[in-house]
């Protein structure tokens, strides 16, 4: 469904009514286009002192073909603030973080980045260096809620010995591709990680099975990995057999009509998947989901039992199967689509929120497990998202969805699936045990 108040709010007559009268004013987001690159203007580069990660980043946007400055210049607008903080080690050493962004804080252009680079308090060497390292969450979230224009601001907090890992994350938070995602903190584990051979094609010989592709969030997931080169398992149930098979065309992947609910379903895709020509699977992306609410004290068994079975029992089952028989092996990638429901709970949607929960609960409980494997598992986390299931809600509840975000506005399907691209990138090897929401930094949740 168009977001007609947002196409009001950018138009002429509407820009001035808007500012008037103190409306929301959602902006044109920067989206990535093919071809497009990673920044249109200067990033500028700060560091606190006995920062560890400065020279990497500014080796790897300079071979990104990103112009870094250390200084602004008159009259010119910047694309991105990054800022190493690694070398904070006390509270006094906050201030290093004042000292540049209260200066720059009107220098970044719309749709501009903001990204703190962080040491991860558990690794730290004293519980004041830990302290310093933690309150960089609130300043990075602030910033993401102070900036507004389609300003996003990230937290990335980096192992150390992960200073090789992190160019995956700088192209994404930095590109168009994270349009939607603000106030969030990821953490890039240590090792080394492979680099693609071609930045645009990153997943170009890797084989990704995505569930409930037939329509939406779904379909775009498949779309995005198909367009960064993976070939394209597209699979969903019989009775969307014919969206599916667009979806497969339009690919040019493979459709796949199963129903994951079924006692035999995931024998029958381990069966499919051995039978090659791949012989596994690269990428596993559970986004298959139903809804049915109700509250609680009005719920029915069937609504109850079918909710925590295809968005949780269904990816269990299927992952479980898939990992004894060695079919998703090193360097393998799993992707759960939670909810911010899942975090934040909402009326009406316990059996959602609870399963949504699980997915988040999965994510974090599997990721040990499988690192050894050097396999990873994720899980992103949409809010207010234009599909065909949110035009159906309530006029109310879609404008207060759309609305009560950094953005003022609701993200795209193609916001869930730049994510999910990034998280199965072979760069992204060291991520692991993340959950990053989606939603323009909802006002919904934590």
């Amino acid at each position: 469904m168009a977001d007609r108040y947002a196409n009001f709010a950018n138009s002429g007559l509407g820009r001035t009514v808007v500012k008037r009268l103190g409306l929301p004013d959602p902006p044109r987001l920067r989206r990535y286009r093919a071809g497009d690159p990673l920044v249109s203007g200067p990033v500028l580069l700060g560091a606190a002192p006995g920062g560890r990660l400065s020279e990497p980043i500014r080796k790897l946007l300079g071979a990104a073909g990103a112009e870094v400055t250390d200084q602004t210049r008159d009259g010119v607008r910047v694309s991105a603030l990054v800022l190493d903080a690694t070398g904070i080690t006390d509270s006094t050493g906050l201030r290093a973080l004042y000292d540049f962004f209260h200066p720059y804080a009107r220098s970044l252009e719309v749709s501009g980045r903001v990204l703190v680079l962080g040491t991860p308090p558990e690794a730290t060497a004293t519980p004041a260096e830990a302290t310093a390292q933690r309150s960089l969450e609130g300043l990075t979230r602030s910033i993401g809620k102070e900036f507004g224009r389609g300003v996003t601001a990230q937290l990335v907090y980096v192992a150390p010995g992960g200073e090789q890992a992190i160019e995956s994350t700088l192209r994404f938070l930095l590109s168009g591709r994270s349009a939607y995602v603000s106030g969030q903190v990821v953490r890039i584990g240590a090792g080394d990680v492979p680099t693609p051979a071609d930045w645009d094609r990153p997943l170009h010989g890797r084989l990704a099975l995505v569930t409930g592709a037939a329509r939406g969030i779904g379909a775009a997931i498949a779309r995005v990995l198909a367009r960064d080169g993976a070939d394209v398992i597209a699979l969903d149930v019989p009775a969307a057999g014919d969206a599916l098979a667009d979806v497969a065309n339009e690919t040019r992947g493979r459709a796949l009509q199963l129903d994951l609910t079924a006692a035999d379903a995931p024998e029958r895709l381990a069966g499919y998947l051995a039978a090659g020509p791949h012989t596994g699977v690269d990428i596993v992306v559970h986004n298959a989901g139903i809804t049915r609410d109700k509250t609680i004290a009005r719920m029915t068994e069937d609504r109850w039992d079918s909710v925590i079975g295809v968005n949780l029992t269904a990816p269990e089952r299927v992952d479980d199967l898939l990992l004894e028989r060695g079919l998703i092996g090193a360097g393998g990638r799993i992707v759960g689509v939670a909810s911010i429901a899942g975090i934040a709970g909402n009326r009406g949607q316990t059996n959602y929120a609870t399963s949504k929960a699980g997915v988040i609960g999965r994510v974090q409980s599997y990721a040990p497990v499988l690192l050894p494997r050097g396999i990873t598992i994720n899980a992103v986390a949409p809010g207010f998202i234009e599909t065909a299931m949110t035009a159906k809600m309530p006029i109310g509840l879609r404008e207060a969805g759309r609305r009560l975000n950094s953005m003022s506005q609701g993200g795209l399907p193609v916001d869930v699936a730049e994510t999910i691209a990034w998280l199965a990138s072979p760069g992204s090897a060291t991520i692991t045990g993340n959950v990053i929401r989606v939603c323009g930094q909802s006002l919904l949740g934590a």
